[in-house]
Formats: C-alpha cells, sequence, structure tokens
C-alpha cells in the first residue's frame, strides 16, 4: 500500500514541483498520517478514498484538486482539538503553494478540506464536493464487521476520554447523520451505501 501510494503521490505532484520538493512533501505526509495516535485517520484512508475516487473519474470536474483536498484533508488530526479542518486547510494551502499549485485551484482545496468538518457542501457549482464527502463517509456503509473495526480504531483515537464523555459525544454524532435528510450526497453513494450506512450506525447507537 505504502509504496502505490508514494507512486500516486508523485505521479500527481511531481506535475508542478521538482523531485526533491515531491519527495520532501510525501515524507512530510507519511509522517503526518503515520504517527502513533492515528488509528483511523491514517494512510489506510487515504488510500481507500484514492482508490474509490479512480470510479467516479467521469463524473470529478477537477480530479487533481479533489487528489489534493484527500491527501491534505486529515493531515492536522488530533482528537482534543475542534480546527483540525481549518489547520488541514491551512497547512494544505502553504504546501501547495510551495510546488506552486493554481491559487485559484488551492482555495478549492481549502473549501473542500473544510467542508469535512460538519460535511456539509460548501461548493456547489458541480458534483466535486459531494464526491469528496461521499468518499470520505463510505466507511460508515460497509459491511458490519468492517464497520466494527472502524469504531474501534476512532474509539483508539478518543482514547484520552473516559467512557461517560465518550460515548454521549458519539450519540450526537451519529444522530447528527441519521437526522439528515440523506448521509450522502450523489446518487450513486446513495443507492450502494445509505441503506447500510443507516443501520450501522443504529447499531452503534444501541452498543452505546
Amino acid at each position: 500500500m505504502i509504496a502505490w501510494l508514494k507512486t500516486e503521490w508523485h505521479n500527481l505532484a511531481s506535475k508542478y514541483g521538482n523531485d526533491t520538493l515531491v519527495e520532501e512533501l510525501w515524507t512530510e505526509i507519511y509522517n503526518n498520517y503515520n504517527h502513533k495516535t492515528r488509528h483511523y485517520h491514517n494512510l489506510s484512508h487515504i488510500c481507500n478514498m484514492l482508490l474509490q475516487a479512480e470510479a467516479y473519474k467521469a463524473e470529478i470536474e477537477d480530479l487533481e484538486a479533489l487528489q489534493f483536498g484527500i491527501w491534505y484533508h486529515d493531515i492536522i488530526y488530533k482528537s482534543s482539538k475542534k480546527d483540525n479542518e481549518e489547520k488541514s486547510a491551512l497547512f494544505a494551502e502553504k504546501r501547495l503553494n510551495s510546488i506552486p499549485f493554481d491559487k485559484k485551484r488551492i482555495e478549492k482545496v481549502k473549501k473542500l478540506i473544510v467542508s469535512t468538518k460538519k460535511h456539509e457542501l460548501i461548493l456547489r457549482e458541480n458534483e466535486d464536493n459531494a464526491i469528496l464527502l461521499d468518499l470520505d463517509l463510505s466507511i460508515l456503509g460497509t459491511d458490519w464487521e468492517t464497520y466494527q473495526k472502524y469504531i474501534a480504531n476512532i474509539r483508539k483515537e478518543y482514547k484520552i476520554y473516559p467512557d461517560f464523555m465518550y460515548k454521549p459525544g458519539r450519540k450526537k454524532v451519529l444522530k447528527h447523520f441519521l437526522d439528515r435528510e440523506t448521509l450522502y450526497f450523489t446518487h450513486a453513494f446513495q443507492n450502494k451505501h445509505e441503506v447500510q450506512a443507516r443501520k450501522n450506525l443504529k447499531k452503534e447507537i444501541q452498543l452505546l
């Protein structure tokens, strides 16, 4: 997986930056996502999103911006903080300026990243934002065995919080998603994952 991810990163970023810089950025990405506190928001999550994005290339207007959005959307992640998305967006801006990537497209990347905070659309002129958010939440619609591993890894990331603090907060998040008209924004993800995702969320709430 790591070798594939490194190749994917180089194929994307080397269109804009020199090899030395692109390698430095890869090392930084690897170290951030591979930190010992990362149990779900790690390179496996990035890999999963990038692989799934391949299937929706035809619907994506700016594939490179979306891919950079995937790479950097969780680059800053601390379970005790509430500004991870904003910090990740600023982090991405600095790194993409160093390549350099087009400034208007960098603004798009930043908005894509910030949209993952509340999982609400910020960009509506095409499906790119919707696809990114659906890719990010695709784990919710997997089979129960896979979903169980996901919730176990999320709990590990929040291990600093005792159950009496973690469980009410987790329930609030899950109920927020269940209260939405749909969990997913694109018809493709609604058809593929919506029913199973709702089953999983309801089952997790019962277990909390």
